[in-house]
């Protein structure tokens, strides 16, 4: 079985992620650990917060097993410990074990700063996880997440989904990732616009439905998301609007089979099932309420209102309010 820590097979026997870019962060972490198990699977991994260590623990961690068996320790938010622990990681990386991979994480910062210097000085790897603050940096790192996941993706394409999508690196992974898997060749301007649509269209018709469903605290959760992620107030309006108006002519045409009236109505059918559910909640007063609610949302997210993301909270609470009258 091969050893951890020999320049052949795994990690180095020291390791220091440097940073405050948690997926950055997390993604480092996960490589020294994945690169262990490759070189021994039995490898048995440890992780704790460096402020969780108690007097004389992290000796014992880092002792060689009898059994020749590796292990990863883990030892995060190093830039909080205090300085007996300080001290006792220091001692330790000046003369690590065999068969023993002590990976620390440090924030970078001021706090805890002779701790990281003391480390990269006793020669530990050093992976760099910076807050990716600025906009080139955001544009290389999807180009980057686009090609690891196997296709590759337009210049006109990056910033539209910067726009789409966000600062958040974990929204931007996923999504770089989604679209190289769902796009045949390179992820261009339009598939980037088609992706975000369908995510709008999907997380405004999530408010609508909990909204018509009477679930307040649910609704507001699902606005609130929507606002996170971008989604223009107009989709949000509109995706209400289209829900009210279709349990209002479900419940116009009255109880009968879903199909023949998908039929009669011009829905599809699983369109028609949702609303006769959602129908049992609502009278012909609540229903003619919830009409004027969302027309008049309507007007105020395309300007009437000073505040467009208020008016959609007013109005979520309004519908929820009509319900079952």
């Amino acid at each position: 079985m091969a050893h951890m820590g020999t320049p052949e097979a795994g990690p180095p026997p020291l390791v220091l992620v440097v940073g405050e870019e948690e997926l950055l962060v997390q993604r480092a972490v996960r490589a020294v650990v994945d690169a262990a198990r490759a070189a021994d699977p039995l490898a048995e991994v440890r992780r704790l917060r460096a402020t969780d260590l108690a007097p004389g623990e992290l000796a014992e961690l880092v002792s060689p097993s009898l059994f020749a068996e590796g292990r990863v320790v883990v030892l995060d938010a190093a830039h909080e410990a205090g300085k007996d622990t300080s001290e006792a990681v220091l001692g330790y990386a000046r003369e690590p074990s065999e068969g023993i991979v002590l990976v620390v994480q440090h924030s970078g910062g001021g706090r805890g700063k002779p701790l990281a210097d003391g480390l990269r000085a006793a020669g530990a790897a050093v992976t760099e996880c910076p807050k990716i603050t600025r906009y080139e940096d955001r544009a290389a790192f999807v180009r980057e997440e686009v090609r690891r996941a196997g296709s590759r993706i337009t210049a006109d394409a990056v910033p539209v989904l910067l726009d789409a999508i966000g600062s958040d690196l974990r929204e931007l992974a996923a999504a770089a990732t989604q679209l190289a898997t769902d796009t045949e060749g390179a992820v261009d301007e339009t598939a980037v616009r088609r992706y975000h649509r369908g995510r709008a269209e999907v997380t405004g018709f999530t408010v609508a439905e909990r909204a018509m469903g009477g679930d307040r605290s649910g609704a507001l959760e699902a606005l609130r998301w929507a606002e996170q992620l971008g989604v223009a107030h107009v989709l949000v309006a509109d995706a209400l609007a289209d829900a009210v108006r279709t349990v209002a002519r479900v419940s116009a045409s009255g109880r009968g089979d879903p199909y023949r009236m998908a039929s009669q109505l011009g829905m599809p059918p699983w369109k028609v099932k949702k609303a006769l559910a959602q129908a049992r909640g609502w009278d012909a007063d609540g229903l003619a309420e919830a009409l004027q609610l969302v027309a008049a949302v309507n007007a105020d997210v395309k300007g009437v209102a000073a505040d467009a993301g208020y008016a959609l909270q007013r109005t979520v609470l309004a519908l929820c309010a009509a319900r079952h009258r």
